[in-house]
């Protein structure tokens, strides 16, 4: 399952084997209460073919609306804004008078596109910047530290799983977690040392680690855009995985159980190494308290709870960025 951003550009791609012309549509800025963020892409085709989402719609219909009609620039970049007055966000379906800024580039040189997608799918980071005056575009490696900037002369998206999701146990709830997480940025990696559940494994784009849950914690070299879901149902496996994971700045980390076999975990985790505070991190039950039953609702449920504490956790990282602090997204 593909993110946003990842489909728009595959899109692209395929677009490039026909004849017609091809624009890469991104925000670039926003005022007020805007429907979508910084970065946000669209992919647009000649004929009125539109993939992604700059808006809630009505920006699209008006640029399907400007292809169709040969209105835009086929030659240079052009900088637009929607919705800066009140009429005009009302006219555009944009909320509290909000307004939008955007890049409309021509896409005229397929090679970067196919580099981007190589680089996503070897899990690298990649940046690529944009010089709009002359149409250069420029590639290079990234970290999760580097961030979209635009300053009216360049335009810098970072492309790439920022976030990474380890998950303990290679169940039915993991693969629906897995494919869902993937759909947000996700570079997923599921460890289980049963040799049983690694075969019937079939979440592609994963990484499938056999090693024991403490080692392959310790391994993965956790950091503050990293989230461990122990979902084995093995208590020894999961505590295991919990022992090291608590120890770590991984901005969530969750384990699948009741109310009361959590509080017995806690208990059990209390004897070891940890302190109080380092338990207090663990959120058990995992996920949000939506009343989920099956596996795909539990996983929706986890990835709801991670959603929450993500987004906190990029609106404090916004505000840490001038003291240097790591920057997820």
């Amino acid at each position: 399952m593909d993110s946003v951003d990842l489909s728009v550009l595959k899109t692209l791609q395929a677009w490039q084997a026909g004849e017609l012309p091809l624009w890469l549509v991104t925000v670039v800025e926003t005022f007020g209460s805007s429907p979508r963020p910084q970065g946000a892409m669209l992919a647009l085709r000649g004929d009125g073919l539109a993939v992604g989402s700059v808006s809630g719609g009505c920006i699209e219909d008006d640029l399907v609306r400007r292809a169709l009609q040969g209105q835009l620039k086929i030659d240079r970049c052009e900088v637009v804004t929607y919705g800066v007055t009140q009429e005009e966000a009302r006219n555009f379906g944009l909320p509290c008078g909000g307004a939008l800024r955007l890049v409309i580039e021509p896409v005229r040189d397929p090679d970067w596109i196919e580099r981007v997608l190589l680089s996503v799918q070897a899990h690298r980071l990649i940046s690529r910047t944009l010089h709009l005056e002359s149409m250069q575009i420029l590639l290079n490696d990234a970290s999760r530290a580097d961030a979209f900037s635009f300053d009216g002369a360049r335009l810098t998206t970072v492309h790439g799983p920022r976030w990474r999701l380890l998950i303990i146990g290679a169940g039915q709830t993991s693969g629906y977690l897995a494919r869902m997480a993937q759909a947000l940025d996700y570079h997923v990696t599921v460890c289980d040392p049963g040799d049983e559940m690694r075969q019937t494994w079939n979440v592609p784009d994963t990484v499938l680690v056999s090693e024991m849950p403490d080692d392959a914690v310790l391994a993965f070299q956790v950091d503050a855009c990293t989230a461990i879901v122990a979902l084995s149902h093995d208590p020894k496996m999961d505590d295991m995985a919990l022992l090291e994971a608590l120890k770590t700045p991984a901005f969530y980390i969750g384990a699948l159980g009741s109310k009361a076999n959590n509080a017995k975990r806690r208990e059990r985790l209390a004897l070891f190494d940890l302190s109080q505070e380092e338990i207090a991190r663990l959120h058990g039950p995992v996920g949000l308290p939506i009343g989920s039953r099956t596996p795909p609702e539990i996983a929706v449920s986890i990835l709801a709870h991670m959603i929450s504490i993500r987004n906190q956790k990029t609106e404090s990282s916004q505000v840490s960025q001038s003291n240097n602090q790591e920057i997820c997204s």
